[in-house]
């Protein structure tokens, strides 16, 4: 049903229940709208995150990119309206429909603060790495492989991403999510999830997870080590996404969601994007602007603190915390 509708996308596939219910232990809710004859025109997955410390969510979809109604203009809109009733009833803090699209903001606001950045494909690698990137960007990507790092792919690569991710989320000073979440996503993504890993004399250095769909493979988290960033493992990461993403046919490379102007978004550019700006919907009956981030500024003295906590520490309490930060 899915790929019938506009504008869908991996974030809208059904499997998210099982993984938001079971990993994360959310109420799930998928809602269709229907024509007089009964035939589905629109989708909305809708989850609650709610924590006492954190505060009370619906969001389509958290822990991810995109969301948001998908299918006829009608159907989305009947159900971004429903979907506002529905949290002024819950009494909700925020309900946010995380757009890729853009679309009527009826009884919810526009709110532009993010972009996802994305890097059209040709069918040959051979091209790719002869025009698809600038000289400076290969010489980049070069470097780790002259120190004698190499790229590899496979769901058996879960424990070596989650390593490297987990260290990655210490050192930012965020909680990083439950390693049953992406266990979860392997299980329940197994024909469209990609775990990738760059490895040095058999130590993994740099991981990344990536969904595909409909032709678009996005990298939706991703690490390096500190310690050996100077070799840029990093670089050599998302050039072997780029190239398996062309191996499996792909016409797009995601590089995910960032912030305009941050340095991540600089890292992005690099490789020759294109920026989209999502135009994700929210209403609040409370004032409150946002889901929780832990780039705010009123979290700054708490992320100091985490980042230098022993790993061994923030794997067994982050995954406490970050389920409740959509």
């Amino acid at each position: 049903m899915l790929r019938s509708f506009d504008g869908g996308s991996f974030c809208h596939r059904y499997g998210w229940r099982s993984v938001m219910e079971e990993a994360l232990g959310h109420e799930t809710h998928w809602m269709v709208a229907r024509k007089a004859n009964d035939a589905p025109e629109a989708i909305l997955p809708l989850v609650r995150v709610r924590s006492r410390l954190f505060g009370d969510y619906l969001v389509s979809m958290p822990f991810l990119n995109y969301g948001g109604p998908v299918g006829s203009a009608e159907g989305r809109q009947a159900l971004a309206e429903w979907a506002a009733e529905e949290a002024a009833r819950l009494g909700v803090d925020l309900l946010e429909l995380r757009n890729r699209h853009p679309q009527p903001p009826g009884p919810l606001h526009e709110n532009v603060r993010k972009i996802t950045v994305v890097k059209a494909l040709p069918s040959d690698p051979e091209e790719l790495w002869t025009k698809g990137i600038k000289a400076k960007v290969r010489s980049q990507v070069r470097r780790p492989m002259k120190e004698g790092m190499e790229v590899a792919f496979g769901p058996h690569l879960l424990d070596d991403f989650y390593r490297v991710f987990s260290t990655t989320m210490r050192d930012l000073g965020t909680p990083v999510l439950p390693k049953s979440f992406f266990q979860a996503i392997a299980n329940a993504f197994s024909e469209s999830s990609l775990f990738g890993i760059v490895t040095l004399q058999g130590e993994a250095v740099a991981a990344g997870c990536a969904l595909s769909w409909s032709g678009e493979l996005e990298i939706s988290w991703a690490g390096s080590s500190r310690e050996h960033s100077r070799l840029a493992p990093n670089m050599l990461l998302y050039w072997g996404m780029m190239e398996e993403s062309v191996r499996r046919g792909m016409h797009t490379f995601n590089f995910g969601r960032c912030s305009p102007g941050s340095g991540t978004h600089r890292f992005k550019k690099q490789w020759g994007t294109e920026d989209e700006p999502l135009p994700w919907l929210q209403w609040t009956d409370s004032g409150v602007p946002s889901t929780p981030n832990p780039d705010s500024p009123k979290y700054r003295f708490a992320t100091s603190v985490w980042s230098r906590l022993p790993v061994s520490v923030t794997n067994l309490i982050g995954p406490r915390l970050s389920r409740s930060i959509p």
